[in-house]
């Protein structure tokens, strides 16, 4: 027996892609904050720029998660599980932890609830749309 845990299937819309650049140093990385929290980084991980908004991501989440369209410019293929959060609370992210607030969306890049982040919903909804291809 399944539960539905109101968690849906998304994918990023054509024509939000992003501007990237890979930290390809000899660093042991930086912190900084964002999302109510302190987020870090490590060499190879990548440094985004989305909709006004920059963050860094994962060296391994970004390999397998985004494809470059044209030099320095990526989209962020495969699909995202999200759902509405009741009320505040926070994630676990790679990069640190991130705060939400009662409306927001919870977003996932594994079906099963890992690899968690939080936006907001009129940000969530603009760059992505429901995928029911797939269950």
């Amino acid at each position: 027996m399944s539960i539905d845990t109101g968690r849906r299937r998304y994918r990023k819309r054509a024509d939000q892609v992003v501007t990237a650049v890979r930290l390809d140093l000899d660093t042991d990385g930086f912190r900084y904050r964002k999302w109510g929290g302190e987020q870090r980084c490590k060499a190879g991980d990548w440094l985004v720029s989305n909709a006004g908004e920059t963050y860094t991501v994962d060296a391994a989440v970004f390999a397998r998660t985004y494809r470059e369209v044209e030099p320095g410019r990526y989209l962020k293929t495969t699909p995202v599980w999200a759902e509405r959060a009741e009320s505040e609370g926070w994630v676990a992210t790679k990069e640190g932890k991130s705060h939400y607030r009662a409306g927001d969306y919870l977003v996932y890049n594994e079906k099963d609830g890992g690899d968690a982040y939080c936006m907001g919903a009129d940000k969530f909804e603009s760059m992505y749309e429901r995928d029911d291809t797939c269950p």
